[in-house]
């Protein structure tokens, strides 16, 4: 856990990588209310740099160097492959750390970078933002109700369209030495977080991969039979498309003993429907649905208040760099189910 910040001065913010994820962030901090100050950008593309400083109020500067010695706290929204020296950079400088999603190629990766962060008593904090979002708070509340009985199985589908064109704007996620793997490392990590928030642990597994678009190394389409370690079991399938009419969208279905409930629509504002054993049903979205589970965010609204509040209060953030390293276990053990034709794994 990182020493508090007693500063009176806000929260010093800067970002290394300028591209669509930071602006999302930068944007989300300016929503969240928390007390920020606007530090310093960093992007080898310095048209990205640039475009990004006239939006947000950063400055650019000519070094990730000067980047993290102008801050209190540093998000990293690069390319996958730069994460891990990135880290080490800013966790060296004892800086407080948001790094996006995945965190690396590997898990063994991944757990070294996040045992650097805890050794260093930094507030780190990783970019699996649906564990804040509305839609899946609510369902957690839904599977959790003890009226609904025990998880039986979940289909969860994901599916957008390949993101090297449209609003993505850039080309980096179809070159495996940048990204890693494809639409389920990429991608599906969120999904794979949501399906252990949701249900819990996985145990066993089998997958398959496959790739249409013929990037090296980078699958469009994985699926996936989960057994949990509850009993449940379930479904991950995950595509990459080139149907621009379709954005990342989400359509999950989990089977209780006595309730069944369905996400979709809207990652964060849903709609979330639901169905009772007794014939009663309900349905939640937009507003109402932000109103509802306002208790159980604990007044933290959005993933950068909270990396933000946390900073401020002394504590450790949620989700942590940890909470990346479980998802990474159960991605990795995909990846080696698919390259042994489907073989079951244990995790």
């Amino acid at each position: 856990m990182s020493a508090q910040h007693t500063d009176a001065a806000p929260v010093r913010i800067g970002f290394l990588g300028a591209g669509l994820i930071a602006t999302y962030h930068s944007k989300s901090l300016k929503r969240s209310g928390a007390p920020v100050a606007r530090g310093g950008v960093y992007d080898p593309h310095t048209e990205r740099a640039v475009a990004f400083a006239a939006a947000s109020g950063h400055t650019v500067h000519d070094s990730e160097d000067q980047v993290i010695a102008d801050s209190d706290a540093v998000y990293i929204c690069t390319w996958t492959n730069e994460h891990s020296r990135l880290l080490a950079k800013v966790v060296a400088a004892g800086k407080h750390v948001f790094c996006e999603k995945p965190l690396a190629f590997t898990t063994g990766e991944a757990l070294q970078m996040a045992e650097a962060a805890r050794a260093a008593g930094i507030t780190h904090q990783v970019g699996l933002v649906l564990r804040r979002s509305p839609a899946y708070l609510w369902a957690k509340h839904l599977v959790d109700d003890p009226t609904a009985g025990r998880v039986m199985t979940v289909v969860f589908r994901d599916d957008q369209f390949i993101p090297i064109q449209g609003h993505y704007a850039s080309t980096w996620r179809a070159d495996k030495t940048l990204v890693g793997a494809g639409t389920l490392l990429e991608h599906s990590i969120h999904d794979v977080d949501m399906l252990r928030y949701l249900v819990g642990d996985v145990r066993r597994l089998s997958a398959h991969t496959a790739n249409f678009h013929g990037h090296d190394g980078i699958e469009d389409v994985a699926t996936s039979s989960l057994r949990f370690a509850d009993g449940a079991t379930g479904t991950l399938t995950s595509v990459w498309h080139d149907n621009l009419a379709r954005p990342s969208l989400r359509r999950v279905e989990i089977f209780c003993e006595r309730r069944h409930i369905v996400i979709e629509g809207d990652d964060w504002y849903g709609p979330v429907s639901w169905t009772d054993h007794d014939g009663a049903t309900g349905s939640i979205s937009g507003d109402e649905l932000t109103t509802a589970v306002d208790p159980m965010r604990d007044g933290n609204e959005n993933p950068d208040g909270e990396f933000v509040r946390a900073i401020v209060e002394g504590r450790g953030a949620t989700p942590d760099l940890f909470t990346a390293v479980e998802a990474h276990r159960i991605v990795d053990a995909m990846y080696a189910s698919a390259a042994a034709d489907g073989a079951a794994v244990d995790v």
